[in-house]
């Protein structure tokens, strides 16, 4: 058996090096099809699992649905044997099956692994001896071992356990979270180091040696706790210095300092200080989800993350300080919030993407809505937006020409293709949240 094991091994990685490995990736969002592309160029055949038919259908006719990926690149990765498909039975004619799904928070701030466990529930019948799954979905230390490891071998009808070692037979399981940066053209993706800890040496090994492949180095750590952990950290790191920023930005407000003067002359200190900027609040999927995922999973070890908990409530509650500033904006205009018309620019959650995942923008709608306000928004990336999973807005891009109509213009999200300085000679009143009307003297802009 440790011979027919060994075989098995060698054999994937044969297959890997010389392209002829399969590659399945579940969930072609902002993580799994950008991937599925690296994979394709390097002349893999890639399959691309998602349960959103519309997503299956848009790829299979050569479309994207992601604005930075033009429909070229999914035609491109057509001709090398690319395709998308709702089926998962075909997961058993992969040789890699890779999880790239999204691990959101509750309506209560608690861990949602739904779409995980979800998926891992649809790979297990289809698991076959010798396949390498791997997760890349952002999560707690204990995740692989503790969750995806288990439905793995309670769902496989075969009797298969994940193999920890050479010499066992079985499946490999690794994680190796995204680094994912969209917008972020600075970096390319290859140049991204990539973090793999495995369910074992041998896992770990193959897992190195599919994304060797198509990243210029890989990071290999001792377990999969300790990859899920270095995640967190990442991300926990921006967060707790954003809110420093944030917090230091209402004090600064109140002392009448311009902080962001304050940050350009503390970077230029050559060494100890790096540059972060205040915002209306957290986007993305990693950021503003990460610190509650850590502090959930350390009360199983009686300990609580006080440090990081009130990181992430000062960004929860930036939304709730720009709408406090509108509204007083509008008070010294002799305006009641109520009633009041007001366009939001800019809903994804950072400049020049279409991504709306926990923008804050979002949030502040919804509580401008709730006190009375007439809402509606401009975005270039956005024609209209609909219902998501945790919004209602049923609205279409309200053209830039109207901005004479409203009470108040409120800039959430900096875009490059905004013309600042002709929407602050138009607009009654303008709420900066990202100081993007910088350099710009007018007494109607309020900078918060």
């Amino acid at each position: 058996m440790a011979s027919v094991s060994l075989d098995r091994t060698s054999e994937l990685k044969e297959r890997i090096a010389s392209r002829e490995a399969r590659i399945g990736i579940v969930g072609m969002g902002y993580v799994g099809l950008p991937l599925a592309l690296l994979f394709s160029e390097e002349r893999f055949r890639v399959t691309g699992f998602d349960i959103d038919y519309r997503k299956v259908n848009t790829l299979n006719q050569g479309g994207s649905y992601i604005v930075r990926i033009p429909g070229t690149e999914i035609q491109m990765a057509q001709q090398k044997g690319f395709s998308a498909t709702a089926d998962y039975s075909q997961i058993g004619r992969m040789d890699v099956v890779i999880i790239c799904v999204p691990t959101p928070l509750s309506e209560y701030h608690e861990p949602d692994l739904s779409y995980v466990t979800g998926t891992v529930r649809s790979i297990a019948p289809h698991l076959r001896e010798g396949q390498l799954i791997i997760l890349e979905s952002t999560t707690f230390p204990g995740t692989t071992d503790e969750i995806v490891v288990p439905l793995l071998e309670e769902g496989n009808p075969r009797g298969l356990r994940v193999a920890r070692d050479a010499a066992s037979s079985g499946f490999y399981v690794a994680f190796s979270p995204e680094r994912e940066d969209p917008g972020n053209d600075s970096v390319a993706r290859r140049d991204i180091p990539k973090v793999v800890g495995g369910c074992g040496a041998a896992a770990a090994d193959l897992a190195g040696a599919v994304y060797q492949t198509i990243f210029n180095r890989t990071v290999p750590v001792s377990s999969p706790a300790t990859a899920e952990m270095t995640k967190l950290l990442e991300n926990i790191y921006r967060c707790v210095n954003i809110a420093l920023v944030n917090e230091l930005k209402q004090l600064c407000m109140r002392m009448d300092i311009d902080l962001f003067e304050v940050i350009d002359a503390a970077k230029t200190k050559p060494f100890g200080f790096q540059a972060f900027y205040p915002g209306p609040g957290l986007g993305g999927h990693c950021i503003p989800i990460d610190p509650f995922y850590l502090s959930w999973k350390a009360k199983q070890f009686d300990f609580r993350t006080r440090f990081i908990e009130l990181a992430g409530e000062v960004n929860l509650q930036m939304p709730y300080f720009v709408v406090e500033n509108v509204m007083e904006a509008l008070n010294r205009q002799g305006k009641a919030l109520c009633g009041s018309r007001v366009l939001v620019l800019g809903l994804a959650y950072k400049r020049d993407i279409d991504d709306l995942r926990e923008s804050p923008s979002l949030t502040i709608i919804e509580l401008l809505q709730k006190r009375g306000a007439q809402v509606e928004y401009n975005d270039p990336f956005f024609p209209t937006v609909g219902q998501g999973r945790k919004y209602v807005l049923n609205m279409n891009n309200t053209p830039l020409e109207r901005i004479p109509e409203f009470d108040c213009v409120v800039i959430v999200t900096d875009h490059s293709q905004y013309d600042y300085a002709a929407i602050v000679d138009q607009a009654q009143l303008v709420v900066d949240t990202r100081n993007a009307t910088r350099g710009i003297s007018a007494d109607h802009i309020v900078r918060c």
